[in-house]
């Protein structure tokens, strides 16, 4: 027996775990992951995409010549280059890291036009329809809809 169809007999089951959030004037309906789901996407957030890294990594570290480069800010590893204590390895794993939860969050968002599959989206996508200060947001407003605090909801 299916508890979705128990509590509300022929009910869409996408609709069932279906939220909406406003923002800018328009509102973004998000489909809730289960517990399964939740747990599968987080893992591919937390498990980045080595290759990204190492063409972030390529691109932050293009700038700093060896012979060229200040010294006293900058330290050469076999690695890594070390940038006033900071690692731009470190960075380039942040960022594609960043870029992950951006997309998985993303996918979770129902489209409003018919046929159009979130599971194929790409950040270059993303990217290509907002800056990154909206994705930021539009990450924030998703998570905070699909996993609202206890406080919020603690009066209802």
């Amino acid at each position: 027996m299916n508890l979705a169809n128990a509590l509300a007999k022929n009910a869409d089951p996408l609709k069932l775990r279906t939220r909406a959030f406003e923002m800018n004037g328009h509102t973004f309906k998000v489909r809730v992951p289960l517990a399964t789901e939740l747990e599968v996407m987080f893992e591919r957030i937390n498990t980045p995409n080595k290759e990204q890294i190492e063409k972030f990594y390529a691109e932050l570290s293009a700038p700093f010549k060896k012979d060229e480069t200040d010294n006293s800010i900058v330290e050469f590893t076999d690695d890594d280059i070390i940038v006033s204590g900071r690692s731009l390895r470190e960075a380039a794993k942040a960022k594609t890291i960043t870029e992950a939860r951006i997309l998985e969050m993303m996918k979770l968002l129902i489209p409003e036009e018919e046929g159009f599959d979130m599971a194929t989206i790409t950040y270059e996508m993303v990217q290509e329809a907002f800056p990154f200060p909206i994705q930021v947001e539009l990450m924030e407003a998703i998570s905070k809809t699909i996993s609202p605090d206890y406080k919020e909801h603690r009066g209802k």
